[in-house]
């Protein structure tokens, strides 16, 4: 097989990202396409312990705590792992690999650590590092589903029944997902992402028209 395919749905904790993804990839099954569906961090693998301490503070009660390149090597060791040990091979074979989060999480979320002057050298840094060091396939789309902090903080809390002890340090901390959003659009500008809207004025936009908008911006390229 020539041709792979890696699609990935990325966005703040809350924006919707599960569920586009499922119904991504609940479409393109009943399109008769073959399809494996891959989710980051993988918590239920020994290769997150870092992740997952991290996120529940063990390093330092904040984001900050953790500088932006060591957290950024948490998850791509996480990646590196999953991929070696689960779906190079379906990858390698053609099979559409649709990613709830990748590496471009870490440039939504430790990115914003850093001065805006070194955003770019930081943005190098995790591609080379990520898919020329690692050897990690490229991400042939990226979709960021960009939704304002305000309406993903109103919908985890319903998320989580309204208990906000549930939250990790990242879900938690209002300014620090502000401050994502910003750096996630700049990333997406910076490295060509698909940026879809996921907000009607204060409220989520309807997920079926969101779901659409994705076929649309991948529909043509799938295997």
């Amino acid at each position: 097989m020539d041709k792979q395919n890696l699609i990935v749905i990325e966005g703040l904790d809350g924006s919707g990202k599960g569920t586009q993804t499922a119904l991504l990839c609940e479409r393109i099954k009943q399109n008769g396409r073959l399809i494996r569906h891959i989710s980051f961090p993988n918590y239920g693998e020994s290769s997150s312990a870092l992740v997952k301490s991290y996120l529940a503070g063990e390093f330092g009660g904040s984001p900050d705590a953790v500088n932006a390149y060591a957290a950024s090597s948490f998850y791509a060791v996480d990646r590196y792992a999953a991929y070696k040990k689960h779906w190079s091979g379906d990858y390698a074979d053609g099979v559409n690999i649709i990613a709830d989060r990748y590496t471009t999480s870490n440039a939504v979320y430790q990115m914003t650590k850093l001065p805006q002057s070194e955003w770019n050298q930081y943005l190098q840094w995790l591609e080379d590092y990520e898919y020329n060091l690692l050897e990690l396939p490229r991400p042939s789309e990226v979709i960021y589903l960009d939704m304002p902090a305000e309406i993903t903080q109103k919908l985890m809390s319903g998320r989580y029944g309204g208990d906000e002890s549930k939250k990790d340090i990242h879900e938690s901390n209002v300014i620090f997902q502000q401050q994502c959003r910003r750096s996630a659009l700049y990333a997406a500008e910076r490295l060509g992402w698909h940026v879809v809207n996921c907000a009607a004025g204060s409220e989520p936009r309807d997920m079926d028209d969101i779901a659409d908008e994705i076929w649309t911006l991948v529909s043509d390229n799938l295997i």
